[in-house]
């Protein structure tokens, strides 16, 4: 299945009210008919938060919500695009020569993001130009990836308009590299699922080389998202590039203390791979080779034997540069921990034992405490609807994403779902004004999604 490139379907739009009204947008704003449309769905991850980046299996599912796009081609080479929301903003540009400024992550860059990823594979000597309105319904900021969906959109937009072939999983890791035009130094989680994902599943993603395999969700319990209402944007803030490069850091410490080759790109999932060892055992070399106190820079050179700047140049990222101090254990014990959660969850789907949903339940508490405790990548507002929807009967709650705000997944067994659902409304949406009114959006059951897709008129 992954090998296949991503679908093709015919469509009545009379059946469907979004792609008619997108349809009708595209008209006014192109007077002409869209060639065809193309989707990309947001995710869930359920289990495995900040260890693709380290090389480790995730656990997410695609969700309904989704980008899309409906596109025309041009014969001047230019990048024509708008969205459906005023919010944000028209870009109109050169196909042969695209500009993504790091320093703006303004919506129309991550469009260029797949777009440029897709030229730069196939190197056209005249790159089709592109008419194009987006759609979203994915929360943005909200770390159900619309930034990554709309990557990947523009990637298979790119392909259609080109007339070009690809595989879900080239097209999966072409669109992930691309991602860190912008900036964000992402593993390939979000644009794999998007690519990959099939109706009715999660999926196991690996790495290197990437594999997605089938995991059967338990029937007994629905999954739920709930947005905290506070958003961060990855490209906008350091905080996630700091966690990449202390893990990067990490493993040239546990590498160089076991006799490995530190010195050249390791992730932690490399120096467990390397060594041949257990999770167990990583998480008891990590207590023996790295202290829980921050480590300074000149720590850090001192460790490896590197000048100030050899660290700058050859470890530490741009938007990294001004940081002094970093957790090293913490962040070990963190992947380490969470790689062997993820296991654990995907091996009581597949065995379905009677109290799989409670074992399940208390993974994702976990994950939650260690992404709260040893990444610090949660905030106020998301430690209190986690605990909101564990007080309103949910097994297992925890921060989904990035983190630093946006969304928690909790796990609700079916006979609670009405009863959940009226509790978390009651308790952290209506209270405060602002976060009612984004209620509707940011309160749903996802059930597993498609992957990404082309849509023609039929």
């Amino acid at each position: 299945m992954a090998s296949n490139p991503p679908p093709k379907l015919q469509i009545h739009l009379s059946e469907n009210d979004r792609l008619q009204n997108l349809k009708e947008i595209f008209i006014s704003k192109f007077e002409e008919t869209p060639m065809f449309y193309a989707r990309a769905p947001g995710r869930v991850n359920l289990i495995g938060e900040h260890i693709d980046y380290c090389g480790y299996a995730v656990l997410p599912m695609a969700i309904e919500q989704d980008i899309l796009a409906a596109v025309s081609l041009n014969k001047t080479q230019t990048i024509q695009l708008a969205n459906t929301k005023p919010l944000y903003k028209d870009f109109t540009g050169s196909a042969g020569d695209i500009q993504i400024d790091k320093s703006k992550p303004l919506w129309h860059y991550y469009f260029l993001c797949g777009l440029k990823g897709i030229q730069e594979h196939f190197n056209p000597s005249t790159p089709a130009g592109i008419d194009c309105v987006v759609d979203g319904t994915i929360p943005a900021s909200s770390g159900l990836s619309s930034s990554s969906a709309l990557v990947c959109c523009a990637g298979l937009v790119t392909l259609e308009a080109n007339k070009k072939n690809l595989s879900k999983v080239e097209l999966a890791e072409i669109c992930a590299r691309s991602e860190r035009y912008i900036g964000t130094e992402g593993g390939g989680m979000d644009q794999s699922i998007s690519f990959l994902a099939e109706q009715g599943t999660a999926k196991l993603i690996e790495f290197s080389p990437l594999r997605a395999t089938d995991v059967k969700l338990p029937d007994g319990a629905v999954f739920v998202i709930a947005n905290c209402c506070v958003e961060m944007n990855k490209a906008a803030t350091s905080h996630f590039n700091i966690r990449v490069v202390e893990c990067r850091i990490a493993a040239k410490l546990l590498s160089k203390a076991k006799g490995l080759e530190w010195s050249r790109p390791l992730k932690l999932g490399d120096v467990q791979t390397e060594l041949g060892v257990s999770l167990e055992e990583m998480l008891r070399t990590v207590d023996e080779v790295l202290h829980p106190e921050t480590y300074s820079k000149e720590e850090i050179c001192q460790c490896l034997g590197i000048t100030p700047e050899q660290l700058g140049s050859t470890i530490l990222s741009e938007n990294t540069k001004h940081v002094t101090q970093f957790k090293l254990y913490q962040r070990a014990k963190h992947v380490y921990s969470e790689a062997a959660r993820v296991l654990q969850f995907k091996d009581i789907c597949d065995q379905a034992p009677a109290r799989a949903i409670q074992q399940l339940g208390e993974l994702m508490k976990q994950s939650h405490v260690s992404c709260r405790d040893l990444y610090e990548c949660s905030c106020l507002e998301l430690d209190q609807l986690v605990a909101t929807c564990l007080e309103s009967g949910a097994v297992g709650s925890r921060l989904t994403g990035a983190g630093w705000g946006g969304c928690t997944v909790s796990m609700v067994p079916n006979d609670k779902l009405d009863s959940f659902l009226q509790s978390v409304r009651d308790s952290y949406y209506k209270p405060d004004a602002r976060r009612a009114a984004m209620e509707k959006q940011s309160l749903f059951v996802t059930k597993p999604g498609r992957g990404a897709c082309i849509f023609l008129e039929a």
